[in-house]
């Protein structure tokens, strides 16, 4: 029981093999034709039962022959199928043909572009996030796209879904310290596992990903203000930190200028106002109101 089991779970593979060159069938029905004309002509003058028997034989064959017919456009396939059991597909472009009383279903193998609808997904921190992705697909196994999923379409459809849910809370959506591989300050790197995710899941269904990518990747409304503030105050945060840095080591060498070149000599307390007014100065966010000494240095 278990054998016959594992046995119907065993996936399709495409075979081919399967339909003929239909020109060449094309001609010899015309030969039909023209042989069943003289055949006719022949009964009409009266000729013996061996006309009627070739008249007979003739539109059998003629009927035969022209309901095999079929027609395959560029980057078509067609999976050929006896009493339910398939045979093989046939790829090949142009005019073909396979005995009448086996069924042809035809499918497409052109890359289709597939834009998903916006979902909401908690990142790995848990703060929602929307997301959309843009996918290139296309169908490699035909057998396996007709006969091991209900709806090759849908299915696409199904399994974006589940895979951008599945990335989409493996990385946080932002890292004010940049210390972590995000969904937003990473975005190569997160399409190229969502293309491996997809490729993963659709393998059973003979369908490939060329390529994909986010369309729309965003906090929810409802976070969406507090986290801008919050991305702005880090903004604000990184900047005075330059900002500082940049004073500090612009007091230092004045500093360091004056006492080599023994601009003027200053005690502790007066290096400390200096330093003081230089900060102010520096880190300020209005210009200085340079103050007039016209009395003593003191």
């Amino acid at each position: 029981m278990t054998a016959s089991t594992d046995l119907l779970r065993q996936p399709s593979r495409e075979t081919g093999g399967v339909g003929a060159n239909g020109i060449a069938v094309l001609f010899l029905l015309l030969v039909n034709i023209l042989a069943l004309g003289m055949a006719l002509l022949a009964l009409v003058k009266g000729a013996g039962p061996a006309a009627l028997l070739g008249v007979i034989a003739l539109s059998l064959t003629l009927t035969f022959a022209a309901s095999g017919f079929y027609s395959l456009q560029p980057n078509e396939a067609a999976a050929v199928t006896l009493f339910g059991a398939y045979r093989g597909s046939d790829r090949v472009n142009g005019l073909r043909w396979t005995l009448p009383w086996m069924a042809k279903a035809k499918i497409s193998l052109r890359a289709n572009n597939l834009i998903s609808q916006q979902i909401k997904v908690n990142d790995l921190r848990g703060n929602p996030v929307e997301i959309a992705a843009q996918l290139v697909w296309r169908v490699t196994d035909t057998a396996q796209a007709l006969f091991d999923v209900d709806d090759y379409r849908g299915f696409v459809a199904a399994q974006v879904e589940v895979a951008m849910r599945t990335i989409g809370a493996r990385y946080p959506y932002d890292d004010f310290e940049h210390k972590e591989v995000t969904l937003r300050g990473d975005h190569d790197r997160v399409s190229g596992e969502l293309r491996a995710e997809l490729i993963n899941r659709l393998a059973v269904a003979g369908i490939t990903v060329d390529e994909c990518g986010f369309t729309h990747l965003a906090y929810a409304p409802e976070i969406a203000g507090a986290m801008l503030r919050r991305q702005q105050a880090a903004a604000v945060v990184a900047a005075r930190e330059t900002l500082v840095a940049g004073a500090v080591g612009m007091v230092e060498m004045a500093l360091a200028q004056l006492s080599e070149k023994g601009v003027v000599e200053l005690d502790d307390e007066r290096k400390a106002a200096m330093v003081s007014n230089l900060m102010v100065v520096l880190c300020g966010e209005r210009e200085a109101q340079p103050i007039v000494n016209a009395g003593s240095l003191y």
